[in-house]
């Protein structure tokens, strides 16, 4: 082992010797072109410019005022650059010596770079392509149409429905990644994710906010014919439309899960630790993207089409500024993830414009209209008025339950310890500002590694919601009601069973 490093460090002391030694050669070889540069820049100034029998002194005279201002810097910056004299084997003329510094300076930092060790070559950049519109839509009150994808059991057998609204750059075909059609059918559970106005296949709207995200979820479950409360899952930037439904439409909601959830990071309720916690984990762009959202929206189209708009696909974590930790840049340059990351982009900026990510970002940190204190459980505050007396009177004679505010349902809150994207300062932040919601730590995961292609992590979700798997909900089947001839053999048969209700009857299965 000794003699083995001892005969590699000597061929590499030599390979260093010779690259000195080449190194110097070149220098030298510069110096002199420089040198040589140099002088002809001189000869050239003087003749034309400074030379007694120039053009310019023989125009202006050799006292005039122009070349007196042209001649005084000249020799005071002569003056001044002595010093660099010594270091010049020949032409001890400083204004000479301040041209070959320069200019070896300058070919010297060219000839370290295009010797350095070359990098590996990049792959081949892949173009985005785009696939037919297939999408189902529905039409909303306002005459715009809405994309929508759904998995697992149809609306007549479901126990559990849920609204997924996506998140930044992605799309309806995003739901949660990898999520199986089979574990959907074993909990009985209707999945449908739907685009954002302007994303993918869904109509743009100009006025759009968190209310009207929150009105376009309760029409697209009129218009899917979820009669019954439904379940909404937001995951990072998506989960701001999430927040907004248990808002603004909380009697639609049964509930609510969150994966690494977004809230605005310029919320004034956030205490000194909780934002320095948040900041001081995100890159120096990231932070100059949501000060451009915030303040200058318009600005980010410029960023957006050197990046997703650009008609080339790449790397996530560089089109979005991240910080991403070990684990979740191992999952995103996996194969099975890449593929499902490019196509959802694609889906995502079909339309080709920067509008609605421009809306997106914006809606992120500016105000959302409301505070997540309203979310919490309480009691309904009553005025003077009086009805407000009527009220309490009724309180009284009857023992009228009291009203609550907030939204009733449960919250819970899945966050990854080591997520570098949504810093778990952040869930520190709803807790404390919604301390009846269930928070669930998961240590050492990150933003993506437990909410996507987890098979068992989404076992481990549904369970902690819906309790034991009971399977989809069985139709009802009515018995087919026997003919004259069937019940007169049946009554031979046996009589004693036969009545007009057996008759009649419809056999329900669970």
């Amino acid at each position: 082992m000794t003699s083995a490093a001892g005969d590699n460090g000597g061929a590499s002391a030599e390979e260093l010797g010779d690259a000195a030694d080449h190194l110097k050669e070149f220098m030298k070889g510069v110096a002199e072109m420089s040198v040589e540069l140099a002088k002809g820049c001189r000869d050239i100034v003087m003749q034309n410019l400074l030379n007694e029998n120039s053009f310019l002194v023989k125009y202006l005279g050799k006292d005039s005022y122009i070349v007196s201002r042209i001649r005084g810097p000249y020799e005071a910056t002569r003056e001044r650059l002595k010093r660099f004299n010594d270091y010049l084997p020949e032409d001890k003329n400083p204004v000479h010596a301040w041209s070959v510094i320069c200019i070896v300076v300058v070919l010297a930092l060219a000839a370290v770079i295009v010797n350095t060790e070359p990098k590996a070559s990049a792959p081949s950049v892949k173009k985005v392509s785009f696939y037919p519109p297939v999408a189902t839509r529905v039409l909303l009150p306002d005459g715009r149409y809405m994309a929508f994808y759904e998995q697992g059991v149809p609306v007549d057998r479901a126990r559990f429905s849920i609204i997924s609204p996506h998140t930044f750059l992605s799309s309806r075909l995003a739901g949660i990644p990898g999520l199986k059609d089979s574990l959907l059918e074993e909990f009985g559970i209707r999945f449908i994710t739907y685009d954002l106005p302007g994303f993918g296949e869904s109509d743009p709207h100009n006025k759009r906010n968190l209310e009207s995200s929150a009105w376009d979820i309760s029409f697209l479950a009129d218009a899917l014919e979820i009669k019954d409360k439904f379940w909404v899952v937001g995951y990072s930037s998506g989960s701001m439309h999430s927040w907004a439904a248990l808002r603004y439409i909380p009697d639609r909601v049964a509930g609510a899960a969150m994966f690494a959830p977004m809230v605005n990071p310029y919320d004034p309720l956030m205490n000194k630790e909780e934002r320095r916690g948040i900041w001081n984990k995100w890159t120096r762009k990231r932070k100059f993207m949501l000060f451009l959202a915030r303040r200058f929206p318009r600005f980010l189209s410029y960023f957006y089409h050197r990046s997703f708009l650009s008609g080339k696909h790449g790397q996530m974590d560089k089109w979005l500024s991240l910080s991403l930790g070990i684990r979740d840049r191992a999952l995103i340059q996996d194969p099975v993830y890449e593929e499902f990351w490019q196509r959802d982009v694609e889906e995502s900026i079909r339309q080709g414009s920067p509008k609605p990510f421009m809306e997106e970002a914006s809606l992120q940190v500016s105000n959302w209209g409301f505070s997540l204190t309203e979310l919490k459980l309480q009691k309904k505050l009553r005025g003077n008025g009086i009805l407000d007396w009527l009220w309490w009177l009724s309180y009284l004679i009857i023992g009228k339950q009291e009203e609550l505010t907030g939204f009733l349902g449960p919250i819970h809150i899945w966050q990854g310890m080591d997520d570098q994207v949504v810093p778990p300062s952040m869930t520190d932040f709803v807790h404390r500002i919604l301390p009846g919601v269930a928070i669930h730590k998961l240590p050492y995961e990150g933003h993506f590694t437990y909410f996507c292609f987890c098979h068992e992590c989404h076992r481990q979700i549904f369970t902690t919601l819906f309790g034991t798997p009971q399977g989809p909900l069985k139709d009802v089947v009515a018995e087919e009601i026997p003919t004259e001839n069937e019940t007169e053999n049946k009554e031979k048969e046996e009589p004693e069973l036969v009545t007009d209700a057996a008759m009649n009857k419809l056999t329900i299965s669970d």
